[in-house]
């Protein structure tokens, strides 16, 4: 039963994206580019997040919440619910332990009008702004292709004398049938930018 629904939530992530998982990519200034990486400086931002454990990695209850598993509070209608157009990218990174994946919400929602969750485990967060160094890369979005650019950007961060913070967060923006040759993946680290 397990493995169905996961064939069915694929199968929705397909639809909802295709080989782009959405129109609306988090938005940021390009600060500096190298062969290696890029500094970014990104706005704070809004996500829900799902902690989970498992194959589906927690993209079945963020799915549901941007279909209309939500309340949306608004001026014509006090209490329903709303479809929110899915953003690129999904990411997923290790905090306090624990897996979480996260899906930014799109730019027109504030901490005041964003839909809340129906499902408690689906939490909506402020992301602080800031200075990030980013590597992107093809191929799949296996945990070995990350860790191998994990270990690349690190590395040339520290050749760089830029710091860093924990954790490393792994961007995806395409769906899971997009031919690995044509994906588009990430590594991002905060970092401490002051040039």
């Amino acid at each position: 039963m397990k493995k169905i629904v996961n064939v069915i939530y694929v199968f929705l992530f397909l639809l909802v994206g295709g080989t782009t998982v959405a129109s609306e990519e988090v938005a940021f200034n390009l600060v500096e580019k190298n062969q290696i990486y890029e500094i970014r400086y990104y706005e704070p931002m809004l996500v829900a997040e799902v902690e989970y454990t498992g194959d589906n990695g927690g993209f079945g209850a963020l799915f549901n919440y941007i279909s209309g598993a939500n309340i949306y509070s608004s001026k014509k209608n006090s209490s329903s619910s709303i479809k929110i157009e899915m953003t690129a990218p999904v990411t997923r990174l290790k905090q306090n332990n624990k897996n979480v994946m996260q899906f930014f919400l799109p730019k027109r929602f504030t901490a005041e009008t964003v839909p809340v969750p129906v499902n408690p485990n689906v939490k909506i967060k402020s992301i602080d702004g800031g200075y990030f160094a980013a590597i992107t890369y093809s191929g799949s979005a296996s945990e070995n292709n990350f860790l191998k650019h994990v270990s690349i950007l690190s590395q040339r961060l520290l050749s760089d004398k830029i710091i860093f913070f924990e954790p490393a967060i792994r961007a995806t923006y395409n769906g899971p049938f997009t031919p690995p040759f044509m994906r588009r993946n990430e590594v991002i680290y905060k970092i401490k930018w002051e040039k």
